[in-house]
């Protein structure tokens, strides 16, 4: 066991205990390798690189929203790398780039480098999300989260399929201006 490991898989497990300085600590140290990680990928499948903040905060979001799935037994990069791949793939999906090979066994190259050319969010998840509008909320919980496709957010919350996607990506958006007024602040 690495000792990025060891550290992380301490972190989670405290996380999971309901330690905040933790939890804070975990997301802190995962934003840069994730951000580097999704770089990488997008840059190898002719994207930008600025695309990546967006899969950052929304992976950022699930481990908070579900690290209660995290099997405690279990190593923790490898649920990390299953979070990051499905974020990037439902990504390449909504854009169009679903042929994109995402290799499974690539974990390590989650945990292969940092990258600090952002600033870090260490913003509780839940409160973000506590700040959106109920609807949006459920949407994004629902599509980005759960993994639910537009039809089943729709029919399950009595809006319309252009609704959900119109609240899901104002929703990211309202996310994203809150986080970059709460580091300013």
């Amino acid at each position: 066991m690495t000792s990025d490991e060891i550290e992380l898989k301490t972190l989670m497990l405290a996380s999971q205990r309901g330690d905040a300085a933790s939890h804070g600590a975990l997301l802190a140290k995962l934003a840069p390798r994730l951000r580097g990680y999704y770089k990488r990928r997008l840059i190898g499948a002719g994207r930008s690189a600025e695309e990546a903040e967006d899969l950052v905060q929304e992976s950022l979001l699930a481990v908070h929203l579900k690290r209660h799935t995290y099997d405690p037994g279990a190593l923790f990069t490898p649920w990390l790398h299953a979070v990051a791949r499905y974020k990037l793939i439902d990504y390449l999906r909504a854009n169009k780039m679903s042929r994109m090979n995402v290799p499974i066994d690539d974990r390590n190259d989650l945990m292969a480098a940092d990258d600090h050319s952002s600033t870090e969010s260490t913003h509780d998840m839940a409160k973000l999300l506590g700040r959106l509008p109920r609807k949006t909320r459920q949407a994004i919980e629902a599509v980005k989260l759960e993994g639910n496709s537009v039809a089943e957010t729709a029919a399950r919350y009595g809006m319309s399929e252009s609704n959900v996607k119109i609240s899901v990506h104002r929703g990211l958006q309202a996310l994203a201006s809150f986080i970059r007024r709460d580091r300013d602040a």
